[in-house]
């Protein structure tokens, strides 16, 4: 039988465009459809298909989604959520669009939905695995697949908030898709973010100490920061957080649960360090 059409979902069918002939889409059987016959299945878990062709990257794999999903429930990232719902809640106009791009499965959408009564969500991401969470993660959050990389499916100053949490950026697109009195909130971490386990594990991604350079260079043509806040604190680890931890970053396609036996015995707490900072369009 085909999906119905979810109710987080059809708040955006005036926003979404398809992403082949950039026409309107309407629902039909089970699917969204353009006027063109351009048509895009919604799955039963109630994320809709939108990218299509070859993709430029896969997104995470069900392994990586389980150990988000494991470590994000035990609330060792919940500063990290306060402080995005803070700068969310000051840049939002009263009711609106939040859209979450590399939204994982919805831990950081869902969080600032539930402090934004009048908030709706759209969450984008590569991986269809994680938008299976992320399409439950919130009765007003609903979910597509997309490659941040191209343009984005949706029309021009349709976004109230844009949220960019350890995420690739597309800034052209970003500023495309945001109202003129909009906001980009960007969440990256510093040099010292998980610094003792990068430092017992040294197949793990390292932090580019010119990547703040990179970001303001990046942005700087589209976006000037409104605001940033520096979340900082020391988090408790077991033994089973600290393999999720390293299993939900880039550092999983190096490494295996099995793998991180041959390393030092890992450590029992970690700094969490990263930068949020509100950016507003030029």
């Amino acid at each position: 039988m085909p999906a119905l059409l979810p109710p987080a979902l059809e708040p955006f069918l005036d926003l979404l465009c398809c992403p082949v002939c950039r026409t309107r889409l309407r629902p039909d059987r089970g699917s969204l459809r353009c006027p063109a016959g351009h048509t895009f299945d919604i799955a039963r878990q109630g994320y809709v298909s939108l990218l299509t062709g070859i993709r430029s990257t896969s997104g995470d794999d069900a392994a990586m989604v389980q150990a988000r999903h494991r470590f994000l429930s035990t609330g060792r990232y919940a500063p990290i959520r306060q402080a995005l719902t803070r700068l969310t809640a000051d840049a939002f106009p009263g009711h609106g669009t939040v859209m979450d791009v590399g939204c994982g499965t919805g831990y950081y959408l869902a969080g600032v939905l539930g402090q934004l009564p009048a908030a709706r969500g759209l969450g984008l991401d590569a991986s269809v695995r994680a938008l299976r969470s992320a399409a439950r993660s919130h009765p007003r959050a609903a979910a597509a697949s997309w490659d941040v990389f191209r343009p984005l499916p949706l029309v021009d100053r349709s976004v109230d908030v844009m949220l960019d949490v350890f995420a690739p950026r597309n800034p052209s697109e970003f500023h495309r898709v945001l109202r003129s009195t909009g906001r980009l909130i960007v969440v990256r971490p510093t040099e010292r973010h998980l610094v003792e386990l990068r430092g017992r594990v040294p197949a793990m991604v390292g932090i580019d100490p010119d990547k703040e350079r990179r970001l303001h260079r990046a942005l700087g043509p589209y976006f000037e920061a409104a605001g940033t806040q520096d979340v900082e604190y020391t988090a408790p680890l077991t033994g089973q957080e600290a393999v999720d931890l390293v299993g939900m970053t880039p550092s999983a396609r190096h490494l295996t649960p099995a793998g991180l036996s041959d390393h030092d015995p890992l450590p029992d707490q970690v700094t969490v360090s990263v930068l949020a900072t509100s950016y507003q369009p030029r």
